[in-house]
């Protein structure tokens, strides 16, 4: 039989009984989430402890007693129960017994009452600390998105887990493409912030390649520049997430009504008897054959533009959505606006359709206007304008004093070919799109050559000079509206954004943005040579 155990031992074994009663009590409140809370302790066991017998209470208190080992060996404790529990306690319950223990329970219930309002109190603010931290993990959209225009159908099916997280950063990314240093959860996927290593075209191939050979075409990664710092990121979202919206009316549908209406309006812009009452249009639609030719011409130049757009694309491997013909009552017609409706790999790619459209459709009415120009109507009188109407446009005024000479006199009528003024319109036309804002193809060729900060700025300053112009000509008025509500953006985001055109794309770009801005600008000097003499006097 043993002896009974000393009275240091009994009084040893009741604070450790003690302890674990107060550990228990706050443990009933605390979530089991495996973080730390205020006590110090670690709750791994994902079981709640509300429930378990006295055996488990040691298990607590060991926790608390000890040094936090790993986790393989927290869990190891809590399976084995009384055979894992703390050596001390264990001899000290079995030689007093539970009577004795219950004794020494008695002892310390006043100590227990008395810090039941401090636990209390401990679990209402470790609880409160704990809703707070599950608050933040909750926010998926991360601040300054740098993946504007991106439309993405968010479920939680398709969220990330931990574990392909692990294996992006290790496995996908690395020292020789892009070093992770932070990600924080962008939507539906993650964003990750870090150090670009080598060309950015040539890091994101490798980067892409891994992500292929891992996941397949699970996930599709950005190379982007965050809009925050203009650093670097990477972007990895899961490609269900990326599906092309969807349109209630068929895009063909519409398409083909805005086009019939756009040929109407084409044809009545080159009747100016229509023009000045529009309501006797249906009553004298026999006269809209007058207009056959000049909507023709115009027609060709716009259907030139959108053909240069198609055939880049396709050597790009973009795809173009439906085009949709604006019509207009000024001048026949807008343009086109067309989408695109897959992710454009680099800026470069994007500049070479952008600018395709605009070089195509300049290109023609350029030659068109010289040969207005240059040759003679056809039934000998032409069209009888004042040459003062050429000062609206810089390029056309030019041309028209460079050519035409001393012929060209202010006050005094001047025959010309109506091909002057059938291709000053499609150039027009192909000017206003090439003006430097939102999803217009001059805003898509100053973000591929200047990058989504420049370009933004660029938009903003064009859209300003748009609306003040508004103020004076009805034909900026529609078309500022027709940005703001359509084509104001933001461009969608590139496959990797980082990379910048060659320089001869640039030199295009440049010199589009130019001769639309020559076409749109009016000419200000006069066209008779005395009248600039007599203003220097």
């Amino acid at each position: 039989m043993a002896s009974p155990p000393s009275q240091a031992t009994a009084a040893a074994a009741a604070a450790a009984y003690g302890c674990c009663q107060r550990i228990l009590l706050a443990s009933t409140s605390l979530p089991a989430t495996g973080r730390r809370t205020r006590l110090g302790l670690t709750l791994r066991s994902s079981r709640p402890l509300v429930g378990r017998r006295i055996r488990n209470r040691r298990f607590a208190c060991q926790a608390m007693t000890e040094t936090e080992p790993d986790g393989n060996g927290d869990e190891e404790k809590e399976e084995l129960g009384d055979d894992a529990s703390s050596p001390s306690v264990d001899s000290a319950t079995q030689e007093n017994g539970y009577a004795e223990s219950d004794s020494n329970a008695d002892n310390t219930k006043d100590e227990t009452l008395n810090s039941s309002d401090t636990v209390q109190n401990i679990d209402a603010d470790a609880t409160a600390a704990n809703d707070a931290q599950d608050k933040v993990e909750v926010v998926d959209v991360a601040v300054g998105s740098p993946l504007p225009g991106m439309k993405q159908q968010l479920d939680e099916s398709v969220r990330i887990p931990k574990a392909t997280i692990d294996i992006l950063k290790d496995q996908v990314f690395g020292f020789d493409t892009f070093f992770v240093t932070s990600q924080e959860p962008y939507e539906g996927g993650i964003l990750f912030k870090g150090n670009l290593r080598g060309q950015p075209a040539k890091s994101y191939e490798k980067i892409t390649n891994r992500l292929q050979n891992k996941f397949g075409d699970q996930y599709k990664v950005f190379l982007l520049i965050n809009p925050e710092d203009e650093k670097p990121v990477a972007v990895v979202v899961p490609r269900q997430t990326l599906q092309p919206e969807t349109t209630a009316v068929p895009e063909w549908f519409a398409a083909a009504s805005f086009g019939v209406v756009t040929i109407f309006t084409l044809l009545l812009r080159n009747v100016p008897v229509l023009q000045d009452n529009l309501l006797s249009t249906f009553d004298n639609l026999e006269l809209l054959k007058d207009g056959v030719y000049g909507a023709l011409v115009t027609a060709v130049i716009i259907g030139v533009h959108e053909i240069g757009h198609i055939l880049a694309a396709r050597d790009t491997g973009i795809k173009l959505a439906v085009p949709y013909f604006v019509p207009s009552w000024q001048i026949g017609s807008f343009g086109a606006i067309t989408r695109i409706i897959n992710i454009v790999r680099n800026r470069e790619d994007l500049l070479k359709v952008a600018a395709a459209g605009p070089l195509a459709g300049f290109s023609l009415g350029f030659v068109l206007l010289l040969l207005g120009f240059i040759l003679p109507p056809s039934d000998g009188l032409g069209l009888v304008i004042d040459p003062s109407v050429f000062h609206e446009s810089f390029l056309v005024g030019g041309l028209a004093k460079l050519i035409l000479g001393d012929a060209l006199k202010e006050g005094t009528k001047l025959s010309v070919n109506p091909l002057v003024l059938w291709a000053w319109a499609g150039l027009l036309i192909n000017a206003i799109n090439s003006i430097p804002a939102g999803e217009l193809d001059g805003g898509r060729i100053a973000f591929s050559m200047w990058g989504r900060k420049i370009a933004t700025r660029i938009s903003s300053f064009s859209i300003g000079l748009l609306g003040i112009s508004a103020l004076f000509n009805d034909v900026a008025f529609y078309w500022v509206v027709l940005i703001f509500f359509l084509q104001r953006g933001p461009i969608a985001p590139l496959s990797e954004e980082i990379t910048e055109p060659e320089n001869n794309y640039i030199s295009i770009g440049v010199a589009i943005l130019l001769f639309g801005l020559l076409v749109c600008l009016p000419y200000p000097f006069p066209f008779d040579a005395s009248q600039l003499t007599d203003f220097d006097l």
